[in-house]
């Protein structure tokens, strides 16, 4: 199903809501499609009309977030980008607290549904997620360092499956530590990465 298509919109959204509500209040494997249904007030049937599984709910619930997300972040990043070509280069960092922030803020409020999701990265997709929006992040200073193109593919993907794994094993601790906490672990490896690069320059 498409949410492109008006008529199923308004329904496939009232059981996404429904299910972020129960994913609240417990883990996947124990809700039910008759809780989901009841939830959103709809009936079997229409909830096999839009999906197959709980599992294509999950993955519907968790693009649409993102999909908002990506939206209100890229907002955040034209001015990020016009931040990084004025600043000289050795106080442009390829993460940042400032930046960062709203990204492990948005994690940490919700933590119930990106832990779920995360136990189906595979299906789901999960590392392209993450990737899109550390690419919003990273894209713009490597174009500032004038590393070649057919490069930035391989350090992007070394930084961003580095610092998906530490989302990860923070979600795993149930977003435990506070944001800062995080946020500076995340740049503390990116910045140890950037020196040895900056040795080459």
């Amino acid at each position: 199903m498409k949410r492109s298509e008006s008529k199923y919109f308004n329904t496939a959204l009232r059981m996404d809501r429904a299910f972020l509500a129960l994913l609240e209040k417990k883990d996947m494997e124990y809700i039910t499609v008759k809780e989901i249904c009841e939830t959103a007030g709809v009936n079997r049937s229409t909830f096999y009309l839009h999906y197959e599984t709980i599992g294509d709910l999950l993955a519907e619930s968790v693009q649409q977030m993102n999909e908002q997300f990506l939206e209100h972040m890229q907002l955040r990043a034209e001015v990020f980008v016009s931040r990084i070509r004025e600043c000289p280069l050795d106080e442009l960092y390829l993460v940042t607290p400032a930046y960062l922030t709203p990204y492990l803020e948005y994690i940490a409020q919700n933590k119930r549904l990106l832990r779920t999701a995360l136990k189906n990265s595979a299906s789901l997709g999960l590392d392209k997620v993450y990737g899109r929006m550390v690419e919003h992040v990273f894209v713009p200073v490597l174009e500032r360092f004038q590393i070649a193109e057919p490069d930035r593919n391989y350090i992007l993907a070394f930084y961003i499956h580095g610092l998906v794994a530490i989302i990860s094993e923070w979600l795993k601790n149930d977003c435990k530590d506070p944001v800062s906490h995080v946020s500076a672990i995340m740049e503390q490896c990116v910045m140890r990465g950037r020196g040895k690069q900056g040795e080459k320059k």
